[in-house]
């Protein structure tokens, strides 16, 4: 499955995402919809990264943790969960900066709070 495009990664993530908020709803914390979702994605025999230390280098410095990402699916794309009332202009900015510092190109940002989870799951892409 590692030959997956981003975008073939993409929809799995994706119904995977409606299939959670479809049996669950919105109003749980996000360390429930990382774990559920963190399984579903093994179950569709992807390789899951969670919570995975991407380090920072500062003036020549590695720094082990600059900060943990969510979840890293076949090391093609970056998932950030969230269980807020509405995503801030901060979180697209966050999910860009991780992109960035990883140099992968596909970013999900999913808000599991949103009433429709249509409209809780946005891209954010890093050169795609």
């Amino acid at each position: 499955m590692d030959a997956m495009a981003e975008n073939e990664l993409s929809k799995i993530i994706v119904n995977s995402c409606f299939k959670i908020h479809s049996e669950l709803g919105p109003g749980l914390f996000e360390s429930v919809y990382e774990e559920i979702l963190n399984y579903e994605l093994i179950k569709e025999g992807l390789k899951v990264e969670r919570q995975k230390a991407i380090p920072v280098i500062w003036e020549d410095v590695h720094m082990e943790q600059g900060f943990r990402a969510d979840l890293i699916i076949n090391r093609k794309v970056l998932i950030e969960i969230k269980s807020v009332e509405s995503i801030a202009p901060v979180h697209q900015k966050q999910v860009l900066t991780y992109l960035r510092l990883t140099d992968i190109k596909l970013g999900l940002l999913v808000n599991f709070n949103d009433k429709l989870i249509k409209n809780g799951i946005q891209r954010i892409v890093n050169n795609l």
